[in-house]
Order: structure tokens, then C-alpha cells, then sequence
């Protein structure tokens, strides 16, 4: 005789069922997520969460606030020390004209630190740079009339000079030419200053001082070692230069130049240095034969790089 199994025992089975069934799917579905036992490979997710984030800034890249560098070029100015050349050196915009650049800062004039440095200018001030061209060695250089305005005969001359002595610092140029206004010019000023076509260095030796330091220049920043060049005329060629901060000396050289007085001759050397002072001075000088007084001194004030 069968026995009829009650309908509430068969539901309870039913239900027990479903639930093993869900707990079995869910165990599934866990191990999947995990990887497995296994430890291979993560399977592609069935779904995935999405989530936006600011990626980290690199730490080699600039902020997008920093702007790089702007390039530098240095121009070397002739100005006066007395009544001898002096050179500036000061760091401009990198520029595809650097010889305009040089020759409207010259026409500017010398700025306060290089005033207090000693250096001064024969140019008139309000003199304008109307236009400079270069073809082969020689610059043609056209000057506003207030170039001729006022001053002696030395001044006439001392302001040619810092025009010439500018123009072929660049290795391209061995000659000036000059304008008025857009004219050619054989003279200058009310005394008649001759200039003929192609001024050279050579016809303006005078200025240049006993020691004439052409770099570094008033103003330069000096990392360690640096280059000193320029001409000298002196005992043997041969002088002192030393290099001070606040605290005294720093370094200090013989140079010998490539010819001694009464002629003119080269130097180029280098010279290292260790300082913690920010600047100083680099002075130059010829100790006398008789005293040992220096003779001749020039004091250029530099800045020191923290490189």
C-alpha cells in the first residue's frame, strides 16, 4: 500500500532545493571572481565597475603653468671706463639679429649697476639705430643725426670707437661703414672727423686700455672655470689677475700675454675658482718693477654661478 507523501513535506523539499541550487550558483560565481584555487589568470569580468581618475602628474613634466626657459644670447657692449673702452655683459632674448640687438642696447647706454660700475658713454643719448646691414666682413650701420650731435674732437672719436669695437666682437665683421639718415658719410661732427669706408679695430688701438678685458665683461656670471681673453700691453706681457668675493681673494693668476710693451698682445686663459658668495670682482693689474704698486688696474664686478 503506498503512502502519499503530504503536500507541506513536498514544498519544504522544493524550497530546500532552490536554496542548495542559489548557494551553488553563488559558490560558482565566487570562485570565478577569485581566479580559482589554481592561481592562473584572472578571467575577463563579467561586468565591470567604471570610475574616472586624474592621472598623476609626471615628475618630469613641467606643470601646465611652468613655462620653459626662454634661450638667452650674451651681448658684449663696449662702453667707457675713463677714457678707455670697457666691456658689459649682459644676457638678452635669444634673437636671429643678435648684432641689431647689441648695437640698439649700446645706443641705450650703460644701466645703473654698469654705471656704477664705471662705465659711461660717448654716444648722445636719444641716438637711434635706423637700420644694419651685413654684406661679407662689413657692416653698414645708419645712425639718426644725434649720433653728430655735441661733444670734442675725443668724444667724436671715443663714440666710433664703441660703435666699431661692438659690431666686430661678432667673428663675421672686420669692418664698419656708417650712415646719416640714410646717407653715406665721410665725416663727423663740426671738427670733421675722417671716416672713410671700413673702419677697423686697428684705428682705434688708443682706447683700449694698458690691460683691455673683453670677457668676462661687467655684469658676466661666472661659473667655475671661466674664460678670461683680451689684449694687453705690458711689462714682458705679463700681469696679475685675481678674483675676489667678500671675504678676499678666491683665485688668482700670471697671465702672459702673446707680446710685451711697447706692442699689443693676445691672452686667453682659464681659471678656476670655489666660492660661496653670490659676487665680486675680477681685477686685473701690473704689479710696477719698482714699487710693486699696480699699474694699470681695472675692477670688473661679476656675479657667481650656484651651479
Amino acid at each position: 500500500m503506498n503512502r502519499r507523501t503530504p503536500a507541506s513535506t513536498t514544498r519544504a523539499r522544493s524550497a530546500w532545493a532552490i536554496l542548495c541550487l542559489l548557494a551553488a550558483v553563488s559558490g560558482a560565481a565566487f570562485v570565478a571572481a577569485c581566479g580559482g584555487s589554481g592561481g592562473g589568470s584572472s578571467p575577463t569580468a563579467a561586468a565591470t565597475v567604471a570610475a574616472t581618475a586624474t592621472p598623476a602628474a609626471s615628475p618630469s613634466s613641467p606643470s601646465p603653468s611652468a613655462s620653459p626657459a626662454a634661450a638667452t644670447t650674451t651681448l658684449s657692449l663696449y662702453f667707457l671706463r675713463g677714457e678707455e673702452l670697457g666691456v658689459a655683459e649682459r644676457q638678452a632674448r635669444q634673437t636671429t639679429m643678435p648684432a641689431t640687438a647689441a648695437l640698439e642696447a649700446l645706443l641705450a647706454g650703460p644701466t645703473a649697476a654698469e654705471s656704477a660700475a664705471g662705465l659711461a658713454s660717448a654716444v648722445p643719448g636719444g641716438t637711434r639705430l635706423l637700420g644694419l646691414s651685413i654684406d661679407g666682413t662689413t657692416a653698414l650701420v645708419d645712425l639718426s643725426a644725434r649720433f653728430a650731435a655735441g661733444g670734442g674732437s675725443l668724444s667724436m672719436q671715443a663714440r666710433v670707437a664703441q660703435i666699431v669695437y661692438t659690431l666686430t666682437r661678432f667673428k663675421t665683421v672686420e669692418t664698419v661703414t656708417f650712415m646719416l639718415e640714410g646717407s653715406a658719410i665721410d665725416t663727423l661732427g663740426g671738427e670733421g672727423l675722417l671716416l672713410g669706408e671700413g673702419q677697423r679695430r686697428s684705428a682705434w688701438r688708443s682706447f683700449e686700455p694698458a690691460i683691455f678685458v673683453e670677457s668676462p665683461g661687467v655684469g658676466a656670471v661666472l661659473g667655475s672655470p671661466f674664460v678670461l681673453e683680451g689684449t694687453a700691453s705690458v711689462f714682458e706681457g705679463s700681469f696679475r689677475a685675481q678674483l675676489e668675493d667678500a671675504g678676499g681673494e678666491i683665485a688668482s693668476a700670471t697671465i702672459q700675454a702673446s707680446r710685451g710693451a711697447p706692442e699689443r698682445g693676445r691672452f686667453r686663459t682659464t681659471i678656476s675658482f670655489s666660492a660661496t658668495a653670490p659676487s665680486g670682482a675680477l681685477v686685473v693689474y701690473s704689479p710696477s718693477m719698482e714699487d710693486g704698486s699696480r699699474q694699470g688696474e681695472v675692477r670688473i664686478p661679476v656675479g657667481f654661478s650656484s651651479d
